[in-house]
């Protein structure tokens, strides 16, 4: 078939008697003759979308039209005139798809009138989806990815991370769509086919040049990303890679329809450690919700930050129990005559390989909660007292607080195995070690707790 047809000559007169020379221009660019619409019809159409007194619902409406007849030469060629239209066209024509709830209804079309349209209609249908899907990313985004800025300080390089992680799947929905088209070398063998793989083929290269950016931009956001962002970052990152090949292999079938080699761009692979960086990464941070990492938690020796929920006081405030004035005498000799026993599991002695002093007065806790509620367990306490620190007298008499009394009680906190420190400390903590365990500066010296001395009444 060459040449307008009878109906075509019947249509364009039929515009251009309502006085529509805009629709004539739809029906002139969307014949029945197979071939690619003409440049003339095209570049009239593209300068009436640009001017202020054109209706451009009426021009998408003539388009939509003409899309609904039963010849798929007419179709495709409405589908490649609707895609020009949004690619060289003003904004406001993909502005008024984006805005419709329905476009190109093309799922079931198929046209049995010979073998040739047989086969294109398979084409018709795939370019009308994505046709559909290019104006509801515009909707989604408020933008063409074909139209934006490229580059270090593009939209896509500079969009934050809420946006990102919006933008890229519509992104990959809209490059999925367009690589279904699935065209090989052999089926294009019409002029309206090839025109449609040409704008198809330089929308993604504008689409992919937004794809890179954005991931870039990703990865360079990834490691301080929360954990529920790096996740859906990791598969955006992954999916990115299965269609890097896809697009490439699009792109190389470009030079069968006389594009130049030089204007087809050449595709560098990313290197698999970047994966294995991401992957390393996003276990890390499992790792850590699910406590299995091997890092230092709160309360080890190996932590230099004290627990905030035990904040750490000075020793005066240490309790203490004093005896009663009559018998401060009585108390003083006592403590003298027996010295403390050790106590095995006590917060002193954390290194079950080390040996340790006698541990130094406290309060004698009741029971495990009493031990997390008092002051005791969140104060410092000595590594191991000298024998000066032991001294039961005092200058003014007073008498020392008594040894401690619930031994059993800190044995039953401290009842699991004590952490092997033997492998990341010394044998034995200093006083240094202790101190930073429950908040003190590090290299602080510890001073060794002495009792207070008693005033007499």
């Amino acid at each position: 078939m060459s040449g307008q047809t009878l109906t075509d000559r019947i249509a364009a007169a039929q515009y251009q008697l309502t006085g529509s020379d805009m629709a004539r221009g739809v029906c002139k660019a969307t014949t029945h003759e197979v071939m690619a619409p003409k440049k003339k019809h095209l570049e009239y159409l593209v300068g009436a979308t640009n001017a202020t007194n054109v209706n451009i619902p009426q021009m998408a409406d003539t388009l939509f039209e003409r899309a609904t007849n039963a010849s798929w030469v007419v179709v495709f060629k409405a589908l490649v005139t609707s895609h020009h239209m949004c690619v060289h066209g003003n904004e406001r024509f993909i502005q008024y798809l984006a805005s419709r709830t329905s476009l190109f209804n093309l799922s079931n079309f198929i046209d049995k009138t010979g073998s040739h349209g047989y086969d294109m209609s398979t084409f018709i249908r795939r370019y009308g989806r994505y046709l559909n899907e290019k104006a509801f990313a515009y909707r989604q985004m408020a933008f063409d990815f074909t139209k934006v800025k490229k580059g270090a300080d593009g939209v896509m390089r500079t969009m934050t991370t809420e946006k990102l992680l919006k933008g890229m799947p519509v992104l990959q929905t809209q490059i999925d769509t367009l690589l279904e088209f699935d065209v090989h070398p052999k089926e294009l063998n019409n002029g309206i086919i090839n025109a449609a793989f040409l704008l198809l083929f330089k929308d993604l290269v504008k689409l992919f040049a937004s794809y890179n950016d954005g991931v870039i931009n990703l990865l360079e956001k990834y490691f301080k990303m929360k954990k529920g962002d790096c996740k859906e970052a990791l598969e955006i990152y992954k999916r990115f890679l299965t269609r890097v090949t896809k697009i490439g292999e699009f792109m190389k079938m470009a030079e069968t329809i006389g594009v130049d080699k030089n204007d087809i761009p050449d595709i560098n692979y990313a290197p698999s450690s970047i994966l294995e960086s991401l992957e390393t990464h996003m276990n890390g941070l499992e790792d850590v919700k699910g406590g299995k990492k091997g890092s230092p938690s709160k309360g080890s020796p190996t932590n230099n930050v004290s627990p905030t929920s035990t904040p750490a006081k000075s020793s005066n405030a240490v309790p203490t129990l004093q005896p009663p004035p009559g018998e401060a005498a009585g108390a003083a000799a006592a403590a003298a005559a027996a010295a403390p026993e050790p106590v095995e599991d006590s917060l002193l002695d954390l290194d079950p390989l080390s040996s340790s002093g006698p541990s130094g007065p406290s309060a004698a806790p009741t029971s495990w909660g009493d031990l997390l509620g008092s002051d005791a367990f969140s104060s410092p306490a000595p590594a191991a007292q000298t024998p000066a620190a032991q001294a039961p007298a005092t200058a003014d008499g007073g008498a020392p607080a008594p040894p401690p009394a619930a031994g059993a009680a800190a044995g039953d906190m401290f009842s699991s195995p004590a952490p092997n420190l033997s492998s990341t400390t010394p044998s034995k903590m200093d006083s240094g070690a202790i101190m930073n365990l429950f908040g003190e500066p590090a290299g602080a010296e510890a001073t060794p707790l002495r009792p207070r001395a008693q005033v007499p009444s």
